[in-house]
């Protein structure tokens, strides 16, 4: 394939396009960190190429509180991505139609927290059911057309960001590139943006990148870039990696980077669902109550809605119940039984029942061994009364609780 050429006639230098993305964004946006800006700077490149991805990843721009960027970062981005179509509230059918096109537009959905969170979250179910499926090619929306009487097969795949305040649903930010914004402080500086005063260097960019990048679609598809991740953070990073492998310079290490810090970040801020929370939770409460064999539903209860940092409490008017937790709990093929305590029968779970969740969902990282000899106990620590468990001078009024099956049960 020949290089792309500019408009002089010369081989295009990818990695100038990118560099001048990113003077693009530092000049208008503060961003969280260096690794942000490549991250952002990348993924718009990759709009333009989106026809040579296997997965489209979603760009997630969110912030704790207003006037932290997040608009005028979507503003950048629409002024440089491929075909943007931005939108505050467009019905699901509306964007349907408008992706299954030829050629799909860059969704950028502005305020995508009033969409997806309080009142609206139900009625806006389609809509985020058609940008998770939208994620992967060949995820069609199937629809009975009555006029035909027949069946519609209507395609979803896009790329697409959205900025609000908070946390977009689980769902989306695990296929997404996630840029958590922060405020400006004192002394940090950008240049205003005007629309139309600036929009034009922002589409003259936006097209050099489209030269560039769509005469090297072949190369792109056939791309199987190194990953510093894997499962779905690879699928949702590779298109960002690929471009910065075209590209070269020093873009190749730092898309690596950006992908590491990013996706350890997205980590560090509990990107985790529901239910696995949950099962990290049980494991804190089972310590609390000294790691019993088994331990009754409402200790656990307790334990979990007593934590003030803890989601649990907000789960209802009496917090999170028996129920809902053996609701939750079900997807891991985990159930509660009546097991005999001392105090008598209850129903409750077996720490055992949940060690292969534990294992496969939320491992506790190993504790590297150091070689260092460890220090003997002082003699102050309280001694453990022989025959028992119990330090010396403790209260266990309280008997503890063994487990025994109760006849007939399972």
């Amino acid at each position: 394939m020949n290089p792309p050429t500019s408009t002089t006639g010369q081989p295009a230098d990818g990695a100038a396009i990118l560099d001048q993305v990113h003077a693009c964004l530092t000049k208008y946006v503060i961003l969280p960190s260096p690794e942000a800006v490549d991250a952002v700077a990348l993924w718009i490149a990759a709009t333009h190429a989106q026809a040579a991805w296997a997965h489209a990843p979603r760009l997630v721009i969110r912030a704790p509180e207003k006037r932290c960027g997040k608009s005028r970062l979507l503003d950048v981005v629409e002024g440089t991505c491929h075909d943007p179509l931005i939108t505050v509230n467009a019905s699901p059918a509306a964007v349907y139609r408008a992706i299954g096109t030829g050629q799909p537009p860059t969704l950028l959905v502005d305020e995508a927290d009033t969409l997806f969170g309080g009142k609206n979250a139900d009625a806006n179910e389609d809509l985020r059911g058609l940008l998770n499926a939208g994620h992967q090619r060949n995820r069609p929306a199937i629809r009975w057309d009555n006029n035909t009487q027949s069946l519609e097969k209507i395609p979803t795949f896009a790329m697409a960001a959205l900025a609000g305040i908070g946390a977009m649903p689980d769902t989306i930010e695990d296929r997404a590139v996630v840029i958590r914004m922060r405020r400006r402080a004192p002394g940090e500086q950008v240049a205003p943006y005007r629309h139309r005063r600036d929009g034009p260097a922002l589409r003259t960019v936006a097209q050099q990148l489209a030269g560039w990048l769509r005469a090297n679609l072949t190369t792109l598809e056939a791309a199987e870039p190194p990953m510093p991740v894997e499962d779905r953070a690879a699928d949702t990073w590779e298109p960002l990696v690929a471009v910065a492998d075209l590209a070269g310079g020093t873009w190749p290490t730092r898309a690596r980077q950006a992908v590491t810090v990013l996706t350890a970040d997205a980590d560090d801020a509990g990107n985790v669902s529901q239910r696995v929370r949950l099962l990290a939770d049980i494991r804190t409460a089972f310590a609390t109550l000294g790691d019993p064999p088994a331990a009754p539903t409402a200790d656990l209860l307790a334990a979990l809605n007593g934590d003030p940092e803890a989601p649990w409490a907000d789960s209802g008017p009496n917090g999170l119940t028996g129920k809902k937790l053996g609701d939750l709990l079900r997807e891991f093929d985990i159930r509660s039984d009546t097991i005999r305590f001392p105090v008598g029968q209850a129903k409750g779970y077996t720490r055992d029942a949940f060690t292969d969740a534990w294992q496969r969902y939320c491992p506790q990282p190993e504790t590297p061994s150091t070689g260092v000899s460890v220090p003997s106990v002082p003699t102050s620590f309280p001694q453990v009364i022989p025959g028992t468990d119990n330090p010396a001078g403790t209260d266990r009024s309280v008997p503890r609780r063994t487990l025994t099956t109760a006849p007939g049960t399972h």
